[in-house]
């Protein structure tokens, strides 16, 4: 797997005063054969290229009011694209023989996106942190099976202060239980896949306790009959 070499541009801006401040953030990556642009504002993604089909993607939310991309936002991802493959071309002449820096991704968070109930659509979640360099691969399994298409997608990959990335995947699923889902993690850095599993459980009511009220109410009644005969015979013995 070769790695791609990631460009990250950061512009902040906002009040100091108030001490609000927003990323918009601009990624060139590339390989000999791959290549990622992509385009962020918080860690919100606005619009990603896919180079292999040739288009711009917009990322943007259906509530939200839509940044409007330029007529030739493919063409300068384009240009940036044959910019960073020249660019790369140079390092590796120039570190030639040198190991590449590598580092392992941490073990997957998986969680649901919202509170489990089963039959009820729901997004798995699965984060992955601490590697470099970017991107990871990740894909889904349900139950040892591969799950892939539609209801998958993921963020880009985010840098962190410490030089390394971070990055979400998430898997759109129905519960059911004990339904075994897994997130496969793949990186350079990695000897074999990191796998991390969730598994759909859901707490119901259970046959004791359901039991032993039924037996409760059942002595309560009897002890209400008993005492009405007393009552009754009481009023006769008058």
């Amino acid at each position: 797997m070769k790695a791609l070499v990631f460009l990250v541009l950061l512009l902040r801006c906002g009040d100091a005063a108030a001490d609000v401040i927003h990323t918009d953030m601009q990624m060139i990556g590339c390989s000999e054969t791959e290549g990622a642009f992509d385009n962020s504002l918080d860690e919100e993604d606005v619009f990603v290229v896919d180079f292999i089909a040739e288009r711009v993607v917009d990322k943007q939310p259906s509530f939200v009011d839509h940044v409007i991309l330029g007529k030739d936002t493919f063409q300068v991802a384009m240009g940036n694209l044959i910019a960073c493959r020249r660019n790369l071309n140079i390092t590796q002449k120039a570190l030639k023989d040198q190991p590449l820096e590598s580092d392992p991704p941490s073990h997957p968070i998986i969680y649901p996106e919202d509170n489990v109930a089963l039959g009820e659509k729901n997004s798995l979640v699965c984060h992955v942190s601490g590697f470099f360099p970017a991107p990871v691969k990740v894909h889904w399994t349900k139950n040892g099976e591969p799950v892939a298409g539609a209801g998958t997608r993921a963020t880009s990959a985010f840098p962190d202060k410490d030089g390394s990335f971070h990055q979400t995947f998430q898997l759109d699923f129905t519960p059911a239980q004990d339904d075994i889902y897994s997130c496969v993690v793949e990186h350079p850095a990695l000897e074999r896949p990191r796998n991390t599993f969730w598994t759909v459980t859901v707490n119901q009511p259970g046959i004791g306790a359901t039991v032993f009220c039924a037996l409760g109410l059942t002595v309560g009644l009897v002890g209400v009959a008993t005492g009405t005969f007393f009552l009754i015979k009481g009023n006769q013995c008058n």
